[in-house]
């Protein structure tokens, strides 16, 4: 282990901080599942838990607080190198974990003027490692996510499709071009990642319409966020991936099939594949209806093939487009009400169905 390269090529290794400073929106959840689907891919990955609340450890099972050596350490001891903080949590899959105490490095670090590359300078003689680093920002914009920016090539944004989410974000692009003007002018934006999304909302799909014009505005420009897009396929609002952290299991150890974890590889394996999800699925905004569908569905272009040939008929039973859209778990499609009243996964819904009676002919008692 004494041995280490030079400072790889950055080209060699993509790494990608996953920001946004309001909480609760996806962006753990976003790092692990998107993380633990490139190791599936056989792609070396690791994961770096920039947030003290430490709650990318504890989603992939480790404690910070009893594992020894953090983030923290690394940040604030020189003589600690990123060997001594990586723990493999999977294969292919690794972790910096971090720990309460690495808030105090916002003020530890203050006085330090070449703060913002600490970061960078403990990763530059093992980049070459990985294929992927994938930084878990906390919601905030000090020292921590400064120093995740200034390491970073691309910034995905993890983002639901709500109005007060989408004006957090025009100050996070903001944020974003004062640090490529100051300590990293090849940041750029690649995208958004739409996470709890329930596309059957006409307030959902006002949002994600702006956010694509918006893009659409500034493609050409000089900004960071020129090439920027809505990453697809949206990650469908499920129950699965809150529970999931839980177990201190990715997606894929705890319900590898359900609509979470399916949206989560196939958002892997486009960000792979470096292209636009538009172009790649001519019908992205339908990727949610697509859960059934062996993942490798999606490089076929006719539509048609998709389909079981016996099914068709059954497409009569008016509301199972519409329920698959919603959960994997509901056994008893519900004609009438569906449309009206959907039942998001996820969600615990307080407003009883109408006429139960009426869903499958038969009278409960």
């Amino acid at each position: 282990m004494s041995e280490r390269s030079e400072p790889a090529d950055r080209t060699s290794t993509r790494v990608i901080a996953l920001l946004n400073q309001k909480g609760g929106v996806g962006k753990t959840t976003s790092t692990v599942n998107v993380g633990a689907a490139l190791a599936e891919m056989g792609k070396r990955v690791c994961l770096v838990d920039m947030d003290p609340q430490g709650h990318l450890s504890l989603h992939l099972g480790v404690d910070g607080e009893s594992v020894g050596e953090t983030v923290y350490e690394l940040l604030l001891e020189p003589d600690v190198d990123l060997a001594q903080v990586q723990i493999q949590v999977r294969p292919n899959l690794s972790c910096l974990p971090s720990r309460v105490d690495l808030a105090a490095a916002e003020t530890e670090l203050a006085q330090d003027p070449d703060r913002h590359r600490r970061l960078a300078a403990k990763f530059a003689p093992f980049l070459d490692q990985f294929d992927y680093v994938l930084l878990d920002c906390p919601p905030s914009l000090g020292v921590l996510t400064l120093n995740a920016l200034t390491m970073a090539q691309e910034v995905f944004v993890p983002m639901q499709a709500h109005f007060l989410a989408m004006q957090g974000v025009g100050k996070l692009f903001e944020t974003v071009g004062l640090v490529c003007q100051g300590v990293n002018p090849e940041l750029k934006v690649s995208g958004v990642i739409l996470c709890m999304h329930e596309k059957l909302s006409t307030h959902v799909r006002e949002v994600v319409g702006e956010l694509e014009d918006f893009f659409e505005e500034h493609r050409g420009s000089p900004m960071p966020w020129a090439d920027a897009r809505v990453l697809r396929p949206a990650i469908r609002k499920n129950i699965k991936l809150a529970e999931a952290p839980s177990f201190g299991q990715t997606i894929f150890d705890y319900a590898p099939w359900c609509p979470g974890a399916i949206d989560y590889r196939k958002l892997a394996e486009r960000i792979v594949a470096g292209t636009d999800a538009k172009t790649s699925i001519p019908s992205s905004p339908h990727s949610d209806s697509e859960a059934a569908v062996p993942l490798d569905s999606k490089i076929d272009p006719k539509p048609e093939s998709d389909p079981q040939p016996p099914a068709e008929p059954q497409l009569e039973s008016k509301p199972i487009v519409e329920i698959d859209l919603q959960t994997d778990e509901g056994p008893t499609p519900e004609p009438a009400a569906v449309p009206e009243n959907p039942v998001i996964a996820g969600t615990i819904s307080v407003e009883p169905r109408p006429n139960p009676e009426e869903a499958n002919g038969s009278t409960p008692h």
